[in-house]
Order: C-alpha cells, then structure tokens, then sequence
C-alpha cells in the first residue's frame, strides 16, 4: 500500500468544480510537485489533504488511515504539516516561541498543568525548547530565536515557517510555495534547505510551487493540474516539455 494516496479526490464549492478527479500517490521519501496556472486548484488540494476541506469526493490515505473528514489538528496529530502560501506566523512572538507553539500537538500536560506549572509541564517545556533551538539551528535561524517574528526578512520568515512544521514531528509535509518572494540566492539556500531536512527527519515532501527553476531541481516527479483538472504527470524532464503544460502556462501560439 502506498503510503499516501488521494484517490477521485473532487472539491465543488456551489456550482464550481475546483479540483476534479484528482488522483496521486507518494512514497517514503520522495519529494513530489504539484504545479499549474494560478486559480488550478492547486491550494484546494492541499486543503483537503491538511483536513481545512473535506472532500465533496474521494478518498484520503495516509499509512492506511483514511483522513476524509478529520480536523486539521488530528491530521497534525498523524504526522502531516503543511506551511502556507501566506506566511502565517505568531507576529508578536519570538523565533523560538513560534516553534515552541508547534510542538504542544505532542505534550500531554493539560492547559491547568500549564497554568499551575506542574513538574510534567515544566519538564515538557524544557523540551520544546531544547526541541525548538535544535530546529532553528538546523534551518539557520538560531542566533535569531529571542527576535519578534515578524522582524526577519522575508526569506527567513519562510524558514520559520518550515521550521514550526518541523515541529510538530510530521512524516509528510507540504510546503505550499514555500520559494514565493524570494531572491535567486535564497532559493538555491531553500533548495538545499528541503533535501536536508527530508533526509535528516525522514521525511516525504508534496509541495507547491511557480518557480519553475526551484521545482526542476528539487521535484522527482510531478503533477500538473489546470482548471482542477490533470493535466499531465511524470518526471521534470518530461514536463517541461509536455505540449499540454505549456499551453496552460503560456497560451496558444
């Protein structure tokens, strides 16, 4: 059995058909493109699979579990983090407690043990930040963990952002245009950045992403989608040269 699979998957919001008949599957360790035309359905997907939509169709397995209808925090809670297209990180907080915040999916001491400091919530909160600090270190941003959020650049906000993902000790992630804005520089870094940590924690990326250059370097294979519809599938190579795919970006002749 594959270790994830997504199978007829089909989102319609009214009667609008944002993602028809999707269908993938990945293994352990690869790292798998989505990609297609803004407004493709590409975010839709990746919203059904983090559990913010369940599927009008279809089903979600992710090792063995169907996933269809479960909230997005239990779906954390079984090894899948996903960062988003818009960075969304606790602004007024610092680096570290950013990442901090991530890894309560994993402790069992109840909000009043916090409350109360109990002996199991303070050994638990020395962990999240022993846990913390070796994530920032690993991602490049600890010497920034005391900094407000919200004061780093761009590039390192994403970071930050594939940092509390870590957190929370996923076997999948999704990286939701995780090289958006950033400068070609940066995105080598963040190219060197995922196959790091894939293969550091393990881990089987799915992720989407416009930079065409970032996706050729990093995707093992990929899929294409237009108006929730695929396209086309198959390895970088034979993307980039798959008429279909690039009449969808670039239009008739």
């Amino acid at each position: 059995m594959d270790f994830f699979a997504a199978k007829n998957l089909t989102m319609k919001f009214g009667g609008l058909v944002a993602v028809n008949d999707f269908n993938i599957s990945l293994k352990r360790g690869e790292i798998v493109g989505l990609i297609g035309p803004n407004g493709a359905g590409k975010t839709t997907v990746f919203n059904m699979v983090a559990g913010y939509y369940e599927p009008t169709e279809g089903t979600i397995t992710f090792i063995k579990n169907i996933i269809n209808g479960k909230k997005a925090n239990e779906i954390t809670k079984l090894g899948i983090a996903r960062t988003f297209q818009n960075i969304r990180l606790f602004t007024e907080l610092s680096v570290v407690e950013n990442v901090m915040i991530a890894y309560h999916c994993r402790v069992k001491s109840s909000f009043l043990g916090a409350v109360l400091r109990f002996p199991l919530y303070r050994r638990e909160e020395k962990m999240m930040h022993e846990g913390a600090m070796n994530i920032l270190d690993e991602v490049g941003l600890a010497s920034l963990a005391k900094e407000r959020s919200d004061s780093l650049p761009y590039g390192q906000q994403r970071r930050l952002e594939i940092a509390r993902a870590l957190a929370t000790g996923p076997e999948l992630l999704l990286l939701d245009e995780p090289a958006a804005g950033m400068n070609p520089q940066e995105t080598q870094d963040l190219v060197d950045l995922v196959l790091r940590i894939r293969d550091n924690h393990d881990l089987t990326v799915f992720l989407i992403e416009h930079d065409m250059k970032f996706v050729m370097q990093i995707c093992e294979r990929m899929k294409v989608i237009d108006y929730g519809t695929t396209i086309a599938e198959g390895t970088p190579e034979e993307i980039q040269n798959n008429e279909r795919v690039i009449k969808a970006y670039l239009g008739e002749a």
